[in-house]
């Protein structure tokens, strides 16, 4: 049974009444109730789980891009008072139910730049959330910040994961919370990168998910009469998968981190989702465990209602993501307020800085080549070579680009929320040999100095080109690197331009250095930059390229025993940001899409009107 978007109180009454009375014939029955149904009806319970993640401070409602939505009628999304209102309205009606945060609350938007975590605690308050699981972007601002923030929830925090003596982490986080009316636990769990990828201090910890949470559920079940367990995963969508495979007596997931869209396989706009919601994966045991996630930025809020057996197990399921858009009412208590809190950065914000003529896309920074990272990256240059004649190239991590920067004005809020995190320019001198490990543990996802996840893609300047081939083993993904219209010299030294973050040890690009003098911030390069660029007209040039073949062992400069372009694309997960910088999710697939080169788009166009002629 499929969710749309909140018409009206009205409507909303009516949907979920709908669903409450649905008949056998309407819920999506899993495989484990078809040889179930003579089960004891006074042993099975039903209970509605409402869940939220990665909402990234879009306290307001947004457009398409992530950015504010000045233009209404391209669409307007999410914002927190459309959520309390479909909240408000739904929740009373679909007996008990939870309502659950799957974490990254902090960075994004102004909200955070300017407020920290003081505006979104008191609105999350307002939203009366049962309980919350911490995100990576929670750490961005350190323990001290994050205890501050946790101190004025009202409702309980878990991560299962998480150890910390600081003194407000240690008195707030708890392993998981029991609703003692409902008779079930909720176990919490952080992304175990959140240490390379965060300002995380050196009080705290993390461990494996899947082995705390494995320890939880048995610690639950055996020293309590509690067989309802469900878990807010902020890990990934490929970890939740992990998790439930690995892990038993669990059966129910809510997941966040990857920005995954999750759609009902009948949903008609199921075609631009990554997988089912819910998606269905055997345990250890054998048995089903549901796993769902909501997108990101509170474009949708996540609802699904499921019927328990006495051991805690799933029978049946329905619902899915409620889509809030323009259509969706908003509550005018809240956005009221959040209007008033625009206010002290509304005029900043709102500063023309040029116009752009394209999209400068970034939703695919993560798996290739995009316009917004081309851009920065070559921002990035032009500054350090009005400053010196030294530098190479530069490179950026793609999960540090948090939003589209529309086609038409550029506006510095719009430049902040792309690039939130006050990250420093730096340069630092690498071998041609460590460049090429750079690179192939960014597109292998594993570094070549210490073994780790690589936890985010690349994005460069036009100074440096690149080929790695997918279909290649890892470790030997990289085929050619080209650096001035040079092949790399793995025995000279280069000057590397790139962020303070990266340069520390950020997502594992770099082995962590400390000699570098910080420059000026990345939002204030690249606003000077678009002051001197404007308008902006730019197109990919191939920078980064699938290509055949292998690197030849047999020299040093990293040339290709083939080097014929097949497309242009990277691969990198979803990517999250960290403490002044950015990561991807560990849950990355490779995959490359197919692009054809220019050469071989002249001969089918030739060929096409030869045909024609």
């Amino acid at each position: 049974m499929k969710l749309l978007q909140r018409a009206s109180p009205v409507a909303a009454l009516a949907l979920a009444t709908l669903i409450t009375n649905a008949t056998a014939e309407d819920v999506l029955i899993s495989k484990r109730q078809l040889s179930k149904r003579q089960l004891n009806p006074e042993g099975q319970y039903n209970m509605s789980f409402f869940h939220i993640n990665d909402v990234h401070a879009h306290l307001d409602e947004f457009s398409s891009s992530g950015t504010d939505c000045t233009n209404p009628s391209r669409g307007c999304y999410g914002g927190y008072a459309r959520v309390k209102s479909t909240i408000d309205d739904i929740r009373p009606t679909v007996g008990d139910s939870l309502f659950l945060n799957v974490g990254d609350e902090f960075q994004g938007t102004l909200f955070y730049t300017y407020y920290g975590g003081e505006k979104i605690a008191e609105t999350l308050n307002q939203l009366q959330f049962d309980a919350m699981t911490l995100g990576n972007h929670e750490f961005d601002g350190g323990d001290d910040e994050l205890g501050a923030f946790l101190e004025n929830l009202t409702f309980p925090v878990v991560s299962a994961n998480i150890q910390s003596t600081q003194p407000q982490l240690n008195a707030t986080i708890r392993p998981y919370h029991i609703f003692e009316q409902y008779q079930l636990a909720v176990i919490g769990v952080t992304t175990d990168t959140t240490p390379q990828i965060a300002n995380v201090g050196p009080l705290t910890s993390f461990e494996d998910p899947v082995e705390a949470v494995q320890r939880t559920v048995d610690y639950i079940r055996s020293t309590t009469n509690i067989t309802r367990i469900a878990a807010i995963t902020h890990i990934g969508y490929e970890e939740d998968q992990r998790l439930a495979q690995e892990t038993a007596g669990l059966y129910l997931i809510m997941g966040g981190h990857s920005h995954t869209l999750l759609l009902p396989a009948n949903d008609t706009d199921a075609e631009d989702a990554e997988g089912e919601y819910p998606t269905i994966v055997n345990n250890r045991d054998g048995e089903e465990v549901f796993v769902v996630t909501a997108y990101r930025w509170g474009e949708y809020l996540g609802y699904i209602d499921v019927l328990y057996d006495a051991e805690g197990r799933i029978l049946e399921y329905r619902g899915a993501p409620i889509h809030l858009t323009n259509t969706t009412e908003q509550d005018p208590g809240l956005q009221a307020q959040i209007d008033a809190w625009r206010v002290p950065f509304e005029a900043f914000a709102a500063e023309e800085l040029g116009q752009s003529n394209v999209i400068l896309d970034q939703s695919t920074c993560q798996r290739q080549e995009c316009l917004l990272g081309d851009f920065m990256a070559d921002a990035m240059f032009a500054y350090r070579s009005n400053l010196s004649s030294e530098a190479d190239f530069a490179l950026i991590n793609a999960g540090g680009i948090r939003a589209t920067i529309d086609e038409g004005p550029i506006t510095r809020g719009e430049v902040l929320t792309s690039f939130p995190f006050g990250n420093a320019i730096v340069e630092i001198t690498l071998s041609g040999d460590d460049i090429w490990k750079v690179l192939e543990g960014i597109f292998t996802r594993v570094s070549q100095f210490n073994g780790r996840a690589v936890t985010s893609g690349v994005q460069l300047s036009q100074q440096i080109r690149v080929g790695y081939n997918p279909a290649n083993s890892n470790g030997t993904k990289l085929v050619n690197v080209t650096i001035g219209g040079q092949p790399l010299d793995r025995e000279a030294e280069y000057q590397v331009v790139t962020l303070d973050f990266l340069a520390g040890g950020g997502d594992n690009f770099f082995l962590p250095v400390t000699d570098f003098v910080t420059l000026d911030t990345q939002d204030e390069v690249l606003t000077q930059y678009i002051l001197r660029q404007s308008p902006v007209d730019i197109a990919l040039d191939g920078r980064i390229a699938v290509v055949n073949g292998t690197a030849s062992n047999s020299t040093s400069n990293g040339t290709s025993s083939d080097t014929g372009v097949n497309n242009s694309t990277t691969d990198a997960s979803e990517g999250n940001v960290g403490s002044g910088g950015a990561s991807g999710s560990n849950s990355a697939s490779i995959a490359s899409g197919i692009s054809v080169g220019a050469g071989m788009m002249l001969i089918v166009l030739t060929i096409i009107i030869s045909l024609l002629a």
